[in-house]
């Protein structure tokens, strides 16, 4: 065997051992000390703002998986070029596994609430590791004979063995202690403001158009969490502090006996493209944020809301958006049940009209009365805007460029939303011709989306269709096209099309 080959597989070897132990331990430290997992966050929290909207332009909702791929992929290679200078020298690849755990503990120490047992997983796997590195690279420079090889790759199977049943028992371990059992144990209230009914023909059931309300399975997730926080209702607590008269913390039994308001609203991320699907509508419930505002008296000039979150993220809403009238909620509910974990069990903020980043506050556990000039929330000094009101949006769900259209009447249908302010008009063209304006569904209110459709008598070729929406303010669609950094994109949804 050749030293490179024997090398590489004895650093990836120790590497994998090292990350399984730390994965076991993090059982007992925490989710997010697991090496993983805290350089995840750590690259999250610091890549720069296209390489972030490029994932999500490219991986959707699977982009923390994509992470943690690319990681474990970066880490592998890494690992194989230690293996192979330890067998020149091991105490280059005592050097690099040092540098693997530092790194691995100076994260886990930098993420939110971390305490010092934080190190401990990081620290474990890295010492496992260079035992390991050791053993497997110690013996003959060169594996000529069939014992020696034998020896050698036994090492290595009962390595990976281990680093195997200690990662995956850790991961088994961790889904145990989850929430899970507490949710099911929440029963919500009935709400004292019922959501108004979805008047009949808010849904024209045409194949491969969005329903009007999303499912919870289906509902898009966005946000930072390599790890889902696990916060036991039982312990949760809201505080509403900082440039308040009247500082309020609230347990989540002592929220949920205030009154309930019950309220579609469609929510929308930030980093949807122009025809994209970072967007859902759902049946919310929850209290109003202005009551307690309201209780809380902030003071002149506090002219931000900071929502934090169980795992230290936050956003900046502005004060008077949450008093002005609109449906915002501390929500609890999601679709008649407790709010889904991973869309912010046990509590979330919910506000109309603004997109997540700017409001949309998972796992809530702290609203802080502040300013703009004084705090810039999580995503601001990354590039984007402090302020983020929602877009006037349309896209085209059918058809789709990859259906197989034949000449005659063919039914062309989307939605269009500009949330709090509503939808007056869409309107669609083809290959550039007059708009024609499109029929609108009902829908329940101005904070939902609407589903549109149009009836167009197709001709063989190929075609171009475009929509663009009106809102209830009389502001058209624009028609240039921008990115989504720093506030939201613009440009009007096309589809190229094959008539046959």
């Amino acid at each position: 065997m050749r030293n490179g080959v024997r090398g590489a597989l004895a650093g990836i070897a120790a590497a994998a051992v090292a990350l399984g132990l730390a994965e076991f331990v993090a059982v007992f430290t925490g989710a997010r000390s697991a090496p993983l997992v805290a350089v995840g966050g750590v690259v999250v929290d610091h890549v720069p703002g296209p390489i972030k909207q490029f994932a999500i332009d490219t991986f959707g909702t699977h982009d923390k998986t994509a992470l943690m791929v690319g990681t474990v992929v970066l880490l592998a290679a890494f690992a194989a070029l230690i293996g192979w200078l330890s067998l020149r020298n091991i105490w280059y690849g005592v050097a690099g596994i040092a540098l693997f755990g530092a790194i691995g503990v100076a994260s886990a120490l930098t993420r939110p609430d971390a305490g010092a047992e934080a190190a401990v997983p990081a620290l474990l796997g890295a010492a496992v590791a260079g035992v390991v590195l050791w053993r497997l690279t110690s013996g003959p420079t060169e594996l000529g004979d069939a014992a020696d090889r034998r020896r050698f790759l036994t090492g290595v199977a009962v390595v990976a063995g281990a680093a195997a049943v200690s990662g995956l028992g850790g991961r088994w371990l961790s889904t145990r202690r989850t929430v899970s059992e507490a949710r099911k144990a929440v029963r919500l209230p009935v709400p004292t403001s019922p959501a108004p009914a979805v008047p009949a023909g808010a849904e024209l059931g045409v194949t491969q158009l969005a329903p009007y309300v999303t499912s919870n399975r289906s509902f898009y997730r966005i946000d930072t969490a390599l790890v889902l926080p696990q916060v036991d209702p039982e312990t949760w607590t809201l505080r509403i502090h900082g440039r308040v008269r009247n500082p309020i913390t609230l347990t989540f039994d002592q929220l949920l006996a205030r009154p309930m308001v019950e309220r579609y609203v469609t929510l929308a991320c930030v980093s949807n493209e122009v025809g994209g699907d970072l967007i859902g509508n759902a049946r919310w419930l929850g209290v109003p944020v202005k009551e307690l505002l309201d209780e809380a008296q902030p003071l002149d000039g506090a002219d931000q809301v900071v929502g934090r979150s169980a795992d230290g993220w936050t956003c900046g809403t502005p004060t008077a958006v949450l008093r002005d009238g609109r449906d915002a909620l501390l929500a609890v509910g999601m679709n008649g049940e407790p709010l889904p974990v991973q869309h912010g069990f046990p509590v979330r903020m919910v506000v109309p009209g603004l997109y997540g980043y700017v409001s949309a506050c998972k796992w809530v556990t702290e609203l802080e009365l502040t300013s703009f000039a004084d705090f810039d929330a999580y995503w601001v000094p990354r590039g984007w805007s402090a302020q983020g009101p929602i877009k006037t949006q349309s896209r085209i769900d059918a058809p789709r460029s990859s259906n197989n259209l034949s000449a005659g009447p063919v039914t062309v249908a989307g939605v269009a939303w500009a949330q709090h302010r509503g939808i007056r008009r869409v309107e669609v063209r083809v290959d550039g011709g007059p708009w024609q304006e499109a029929t609108l569904a009902r829908s329940v209110s101005i904070d939902t989306w609407v589903q549109w459709s149009w009836r167009w008598e197709a001709t063989p070729g190929r075609h171009r269709l475009q929509v663009r929406a009106t809102d209830a303010t009389g502001e058209v669609q624009p028609e240039q096209e921008r990115p989504p950094d720093p506030d939201g994109a613009t440009g009007w949804h096309s589809v190229d099309v094959e008539v046959g």
